[in-house]
């Protein structure tokens, strides 16, 4: 299902584009057929990615890699994401990126989610819980505000192959934190305490949610 979508993303790329490029392994597959594209057809593509290993990719590819701090707005760009809506609201950031993920989708004039079916859901936040990126020195303070917006369960993210927590590319920590529901304000809610410096919410930002199932590809 993963091919479904990616192959849907290559067919919409055009020559000149310059594109705002999300993490995760929904995006691999994407780059890996726009990459056969940009062989084949001598695309040339600019994109902006949000994490190394999405640059690193790119730059195999062939694409042209802008720095992230690139003073312009992009056409469009797509991404991952760990759960989304049919009201196309998400929650992203399972590896760490939402910060630059979130960059990326406000910069984006059109910005489009690709998942499979499995990833959609009816309530948002349903067995996921919401990444918060804090300021190490405000983990206190962020605890006690998400505690008070209502989350149910907080976990600082752990490194794997490290000792600690995980660190972003930002130098700040990751509380996971789990909520009995999300509404519509909650994401401005979480971005109000000292210290946080974004989540994983991502509500009214996708223009476009592409789903990839086994009888094949729609779109939200």
């Amino acid at each position: 299902m993963k091919e479904k979508v990616a192959q849907e993303i290559a067919r919409r790329v055009k020559d000149g584009d310059v594109i705002g490029v999300g993490t995760g392994t929904t995006v691999d597959a994407a780059l890996t057929e726009i990459g056969k594209r940009v062989q084949q057809e001598g695309l040339r593509l600019t994109v902006v990615p949000t994490s190394l290993q999405s640059a690193w990719r790119c730059q195999e590819l062939g694409l042209t890699v802008l720095y992230q701090a690139f003073n312009g707005h992009l056409s469009w760009g797509f991404d991952g994401a760990d759960q989304v809506t049919k009201e196309r609201w998400a929650i992203k950031g399972k590896g760490g990126a939402m910060l630059q993920e979130k960059i990326l989708a406000k910069r984006c004039k059109k910005f489009i989610i690709i998942v499979d079916d499995t990833k959609v859901v009816s309530q948002l936040g349903a067995g996921c819980p919401v990444p918060v990126e804090v300021i190490p020195e405000a983990r206190i303070l962020a605890e006690e505000g998400l505690r008070a917006l209502g989350a149910t369960s907080l976990e600082i993210r752990s490194g794997s192959g490290k000792h600690g927590p995980v660190i972003t590319e930002a130098g700040n920590i990751i509380i996971d934190a789990a909520f009995p529901a999300i509404r519509e304000n909650l994401e401005r809610d979480i971005k109000g305490i000292v210290g946080v410096v974004d989540s994983g919410l991502f509500i009214g930002y996708a223009s476009e949610v592409i789903v990839a199932s086994a009888s094949g590809v729609s779109s939200l």
